[in-house]
């Protein structure tokens, strides 16, 4: 159901067209209108920001292991570190969404880990320099308010595009500060002439000032729904104000979002271990220069371009003509294949034959990323903060456990680590087999007959709570979704609530 941005029943207005929940549905990547595409634009800045601090310090490694004399166990730690504490900060953030809303609660993160970004200027000890990595590692929990506030502003037909792009340019971060801190590191030692242990500190304030500035943005100039900010929508009686209890219960008993999670863990979790672990590989396996292998790596997170974005769009397009099952099957086969590639990674021993393997992985694991998130939104709606968290912070999980079996010590080499994660990666990709949707079916089976995405959605509301009209949202999100059926259901005649009584499976 769309409806005029000049409707008879409704006097806001919008530069896109919206539909019932006045969710945007088209994408103009070019329009910064208001509150669409401006919420677009400032979460996938703000994201980058903060991967670019969390990544800060890999490139940058050969430097900082001689100043603060890191063995491989400290550089290890540190890694994992980096990403470990997000784990429960994007749970906590989904639940912040959910509640509070998506701008107070990115801004707010962003905020409180800038200081542990400029603190690692001051770093004089492995213990320190952990610690700093740690506590900046939190700001990647910004990754679940960009999803949240994605699907709070754009229609289901094209919320994979919207969450895959916002992702994918924010992790571009990862990419980026390979080139961007070298970069910066080697002005102001060689035309400021700073010695090589002062230079990398003082680099370190340009991340930390970059992502001070993208929280004030977001707060001053951002918006959490297309109606307004939670706090006058709840106040004007235009949106309920929830229960935690009810929206965290919602989430943690859809085994659907524990798939997701474990699923992501070994697409995103994966992507956040190469960029901890492939500037330095290249550096000590293949022997080349410092810069070289921040160029190297750069090239695996600036995939993120397109690539992640790639998974997104390709989720709306088969979804389309094959619906949620369409989502599905695509997700399967093209983390499958990642895996198989990054299998391939570890074997190869030649530098060119490395890079080329490398770069394909690249495309394919992070368009696993953009396609997982083209399947979240429809998890549920009333817990969509805490799913999104649920599924953000499996990716860190599986960030940290690689790290851990894998990478951290001399128990395997760094090759052997890369092709054991390959087999991981299609191992937990086989997991998506058990993902079904009884309004929709999954991969093998098709819909349940009878149920309708209002039963689906509904069922996550008490009869009290439908009473006093709280399940509203929730009614018109399952109108808009009704295009997950694709072409094949759209046809199939609507079963209002009334007529059937909700029931989730």
């Amino acid at each position: 159901m769309e409806i005029s941005q000049n409707s008879d029943t409704d006097h806001r207005k919008f530069a896109l067209p919206v539909d019932s929940e006045h969710k945007a549905t088209e994408f103009r990547l070019f329009s910064i209108a208001t509150p669409h595409m401006r919420a677009f634009h400032l979460s996938w800045i703000s994201f980058f920001s903060c991967f670019v601090s969390t990544f800060a310090a890999p490139p940058l490694l050969p430097i900082i292991r001689d100043n603060l004399n890191l063995t491989a166990t400290d550089i290890g730690n540190a890694g994992i570190a980096a990403v470990s504490g997000a784990v429960f900060a994007r749970v906590a953030m989904g639940t912040a969404c959910d509640l509070f809303g998506p701008r107070l609660a990115s801004s707010s993160l962003i905020l409180l880990t800038a200081p542990a970004v400029y603190l690692s200027a001051i770093a004089n000890s492995p213990s320190a320099f952990l610690m700093v990595r740690f506590f900046t590692g939190f700001s990647l929990a910004t990754f679940v308010s960009t999803q949240f506030w994605m699907s709070s502003m754009f229609s289901p037909n094209v919320v994979g595009t919207a969450n895959g792009l916002s992702g994918g340019w924010g992790n571009l971060g990862g990419g980026a500060t390979q080139l961007i801190m070298p970069l910066v590191y080697s002005l102001i030692h060689d035309n400021i002439g700073s010695t090589k242990f002062t230079a990398w500190r003082i680099a370190f304030f340009i991340p930390a000032l970059f992502q001070t500035l993208s929280a004030y943005a977001i707060f001053f100039l951002g918006q959490d729904m297309p109606d307004g900010n939670y706090v006058r929508l709840e106040k004007s009686g235009e949106k309920h104000k929830d229960s935690f209890s009810q929206v965290f219960y919602h989430a943690i008993t859809n085994y659907r979002g524990w798939i997701l999670a474990l699923t992501y863990g070994y697409c995103f979790g994966v992507e956040l271990t190469i960029d901890n672990i492939i500037a330095q590989y290249f550096y000590d396996r293949f022997n080349v220069n410092l810069h070289t292998a921040g160029i190297i790596a750069a090239s695996f997170g600036l995939a993120n371009l397109f690539s992640r974005p790639g998974g997104g769009i390709l989720s709306d397009l088969v979804a389309k003509r094959f619906g949620m099952r369409g989502r599905l099957w695509t997700l399967w086969v093209v983390q499958m294949i990642g895996g198989l590639l990054c299998l391939l990674l570890g074997k190869i021993g030649s530098l060119s034959g490395s890079v080329a393997v490398m770069l394909v992985f690249s495309v394919f694991v992070q368009a696993a990323c953009g396609l997982t998130f083209g399947v979240v939104p429809f998890v549920s709606r009333r817990s969509l903060g805490v799913i999104s968290g649920m599924t953000g912070g499996g990716g860190n999980v599986g960030a940290v456990l690689t790290q851990v079996i894998f990478f951290r010590g001399s128990r395997y080499s760094t090759e052997e680590g890369i092709s054991l994660m390959g087999v991981m990666i299609m191992c937990c990709t086989l997991v998506i087999l058990f993902i079904y949707f009884p309004q929709w079916g999954g991969l093998f089976c098709g819909p349940k007959k009878g149920v309708t995405e209002e039963d689906y959605y509904l069922a996550e509301w008490t009869a009290a709570e439908k009473e006093q009209g709280f399940h509203k949202m929730s009614i018109k999100f399952s109108e808009n979704s009704r295009r997950e059926r694709g072409k094949k259901g759209a046809s199939v005649p609507v079963l209002s609530d009334k007529d059937t009584p909700p029931t989730i499976v």
